[in-house]
């Protein structure tokens, strides 16, 4: 076999297309229209059946999730329609079961793959381009958000999962130890000797005001962790969370810090800071001395951004965010040691 990796991305696609194809019988779908529509770590196709039935399936990255820890993301989805919140509904297979395990001749490896129902709707955005919506449009739109991630995190922490639920840890270890989850993002090598020199103070900053931060239910539980514009569509005037891919054990801040990185250079980013924090409020308490540690989460969550362009820097993807990416994390890092610092 010619090897995959080394396929352009519209070569991987087709071969990955026919992944799909071999992979529909499990669910009970034969004859099926299948078109990609997004294929970074994940290929997302569309899947138009005969019956008139939509659906959305996920052919996932070779190795990044055991099959425990994907059916674990799984049945917190399952978990969290049931308490009304809105989400991706999974679609069971006919063995009953929430993924399946593929294999076809033209990709090298079985790849675990999963089905939703489809939704219409489109993202309110994507990473490093500004929103285009009119100021208070925008206000609701991050208002709902925060409503948005209030509610799951009620439900998150009050949650008991079920035996065998196994989720990473975007914890001070998974941020900034010495393996953090999405990769030493000290050791990227597009940054500058004086870059680099920043990123590892504002590591040790974040490390220690991380080991300080309460890890009770009021302020850490399951979180979606990848709240980025991809990822929140707007499905008429409903807001809906995709891809729990990354979703794991958290900080709350970490996920409202996540919300708003990749508007911290807009000039309507005040605005919606507000906006987002007033719709949290609504429906879950968040102190004001809490909320204080927000800088401390914004320089978190640019720290593991670069770690995942290092560990990516094959992708396009990766090769055409990476200067802004390091913008940003240089950015909310120089705020937090400069604040850290007395400056």
């Amino acid at each position: 076999m010619t090897d995959f990796y080394a396929l352009a991305p519209e070569q991987q696609a087709a071969r990955l297309c026919e992944l799909a194809l071999a992979a529909l019988p499990h669910w009970g779908i034969t004859d099926a229209r299948v078109t990609l529509v997004k294929m970074r770590e994940n290929a997302v196709f569309r899947v138009d059946a005969p019956d008139g039935g939509r659906y959305a399936l996920r052919i996932h990255r070779h190795g990044y999730h055991s099959d425990a820890a994907l059916r674990s993301e799984l049945q917190w989805m399952q978990a969290l329609a049931q308490a009304g919140i809105d989400v991706p509904v999974v679609k069971a297979g006919v063995s009953a079961g929430l993924f399946e395990t593929v294999a076809c001749d033209t990709v090298p490896e079985p790849r675990q793959i999963d089905l939703f129902e489809w939704i219409d709707g489109r993202p309110i955005g994507a990473a490093g381009e500004s929103l285009a919506h009119d100021l208070p449009g925008l206000r609701r739109m991050f208002h709902a958000m925060g409503q948005l991630c209030a509610r799951l995190h009620n439900q998150a922490s009050t949650w008991t999962p079920p035996p065998g639920f196994t989720r990473h840890a975007w914890d001070a270890q998974g941020l900034t130890g010495e393996a953090p989850f999405w990769g030493r993002f000290w050791e990227l090598a597009a940054l500058t000797d004086a870059q680099r020199t920043l990123i590892e103070t504002a590591r040790a900053r974040v490390h220690a005001g991380l080991l300080a931060q309460d890890s009770s239910a009021a302020g850490y539980s399951m979180i979606h962790a990848d709240l980025s514009p991809d990822n929140v569509m707007l499905a008429g005037d409903r807001l809906l969370l995709l891809d729990f891919d990354d979703a794991g054990f958290g900080w709350h801040l970490f996920e409202l810090a996540t919300a708003l990185y990749f508007h911290v250079r807009e000039d309507y980013y005040a605005d919606v800071r507000s906006a987002l924090i007033e719709g949290y409020r609504s429906h879950r308490p968040l102190s004001d001395a809490a909320l204080a540690s927000l800088p401390l989460f914004l320089t978190a969550r640019g720290l593991t951004y670069l770690g995942w362009v290092h560990t990516r820097h094959e992708t396009q993807t990766a090769r055409e965010l990476t200067p802004l990416l390091i913008d940003l994390a240089c950015r909310c890092a120089q705020e937090l040691v400069a604040g850290s610092d007395g400056g």
